[in-house]
């Protein structure tokens, strides 16, 4: 029998759509479980599912694979517009920047001082690889 972990397993079962979680997420190392509990540090601001909507911070459906500052109706500050350029929320560069957002982006808008675990910063971007992007209309 093949044992999978859950990230694995979600990432699976992610759909393709562009450059979606599954293919960027494929490194994606964290345990997604574990991650929806390190996920309460950001709610205050960020929210995922269905429902979710922009709040302080972007929505986070579809982050992992997304053009950074890419989500529509949300007013980045121009630190993270200039320092996104032709990027793309990886795995790794959402461990860059949730490791220490401020010194990552000087002049980013998140006030979040960061995850300083390396596990707890895995285990987050695989629970955020399980939220594909809102369908239109839906929590841009």
């Amino acid at each position: 029998m093949v044992k999978m972990s859950m990230a694995a397993l979600v990432l699976a079962l992610v759909p393709a759509v562009g450059a979606t979680a599954q293919e960027a997420g494929a490194d994606v190392a964290g345990d997604a479980e574990a991650g929806e509990r390190v996920f309460r540090k950001c709610m205050a601001c960020h929210a995922v599912g269905e429902d979710a909507r922009n709040k302080i911070g972007p929505v986070l459906n579809g982050v992992v694979g997304r053009d950074v500052a890419a989500v529509e109706d949300f007013s980045y500050s121009d630190a993270m517009t200039q320092w996104g350029e032709g990027k793309q929320w990886t795995p790794e560069t959402l461990a860059e920047f949730l490791e220490n957002p401020r010194a990552t982006v000087s002049g980013t808008k998140m006030a979040f001082p960061g995850l300083r675990d390396e596990a707890e910063r895995q285990d987050v971007i695989a629970y955020l690889a399980t939220f594909p992007e809102a369908a239109e209309g839906e929590g841009s």
